[in-house]
């Protein structure tokens, strides 16, 4: 298999593989100046040896140097094939080497790390609002097929380990070959044109990096960050992680949840999970100035649209679970929805989405 690229091969490709790439460079451009010296010194040669014009000179040095076997532009004097013969035996053996080093950078795959590298270039360059999954373990490989079953997410992986960004190129996404806690990687993966950021690395500590890097290169952008202990948990909350979860702690509840209220979890899992989905559930923040003030039962949103409002949380963190109409809509609230995608479709008509100043619609997709 011919080795993998990231997207910038001068900055994120292991050291001897960038030493490697950066030989061939420096190859291919003293082949092409020899090709190039080659040219001019048999024109030269031939203008001043035989006299002949510039335009003659030029073409008798290039059907020389390809060897292509037509006769000789003008007749040519001593001087002149002696010149000749020299000129052949300098194309013949600089050919032959520029052919033998072609031949090794396409075996040692150069050519593909370099078009790899383009590619992923202008994939990288094309993603806007997208999420960015840190991490193609076990929890990154369930975030990104989620995001898939969502049908309209943008994102991208980020993971230090070729054959796990294989497996990722493998399932259709696009990934990037680097330490996510660098910087330079994160800004290769769009940091700054990314809304959210999903650190799921085996080690908390990587995480913890990670989620800093991400918060100083980009402060506005949600970070989500795995835990493995409740003291990591806290230092990632520390570290600026807006929301953090421990697969332990989440799985032990779940579990829990499951072997108590089976059927409620049943419910649940079929409205925020999976691709066949008849229910799903969204949330949208109140920033429409003509529906604040009014009570659930006067804006209509029920009626309107067929939604339903499942909680409202307040902009100072309190929930209303079970609102009824009475309830008051005030600036800043998020109005947590469930319905058919239809309805929400509807909905999305008349509310701001919840990441409304990042210009997000994020629908759920039709079947």
């Amino acid at each position: 298999m011919l080795p993998k690229s990231s997207l910038n091969y001068q900055q994120l490709q292991p050291i001897v593989l960038q030493r490697e790439l950066l030989q061939y460079q420096r190859t291919l451009v003293t082949n092409i100046g020899i090709l190039v010296g080659l040219v001019v010194v048999g024109t030269l040669g031939y203008h001043i040896l035989e006299g002949w014009s510039w335009f003659d000179a030029l073409y008798m040095t290039i059907i020389t140097l390809a060897t292509i076997g037509y006769g000789e532009t003008n007749p040519l004097h001593t001087e002149g094939r002696i010149f000749t013969l020299a000129l052949i035996v300098m194309g013949v053996i600089s050919i032959s080497y520029i052919a033998a080093q072609f031949t090794t950078a396409i075996a040692n795959g150069h050519i593909y790390n370099i078009f790899q590298a383009r590619r992923q270039k202008r994939i990288m360059e094309s993603l806007d609002k997208h999420y960015i999954v840190c991490g193609f373990g076990r929890t990154g490989r369930q975030v990104t097929a989620e995001f898939a079953a969502e049908g309209e997410i943008s994102f991208v992986v980020i993971d230090s380990d070729p054959m796990a960004i294989d497996q990722a190129e493998q399932a259709g996404y696009p990934a990037l070959q680097g330490d996510a806690a660098l910087d330079n990687t994160l800004l290769l993966a769009g940091i700054e044109r990314a809304i959210c950021i999903v650190a799921a690395l085996p080690s908390d500590a990587e995480n913890l990096y990670t989620v800093l890097s991400a918060k100083t290169l980009n402060p506005e952008i949600r970070a989500i960050a795995r835990a493995s202990t409740e003291e990591s948990m806290k230092k990632l909350r520390r570290g600026g992680a807006d929301e953090v979860i421990s697969p332990y702690i989440t799985g032990g509840k779940r579990m829990a949840a499951v072997a108590l209220r089976p059927q409620v979890m049943d419910f649940v899992d079929g409205i925020i999970a999976g691709s066949n989905r008849s229910f799903y559930i969204e949330e949208y923040r109140i920033d429409e100035p003509s529906y604040v003030g009014m009570s659930l039962k006067k804006a209509s949103l029920r009626s309107q649209t067929g939604a339903l409002v499942l909680a409202i949380r307040r902009a100072d963190g309190d929930v209303i679970a079970g609102p009824d109409g009475n309830t008051e809509i005030l600036q800043g609230d998020v109005l947590i929805s469930m319905g058919t995608p239809e309805q929400l479709r509807a909905l999305n008509q008349i509310l701001s989405p919840l990441h409304h100043k990042q210009n997000i619609l994020r629908l759920p997709r039709t079947k």
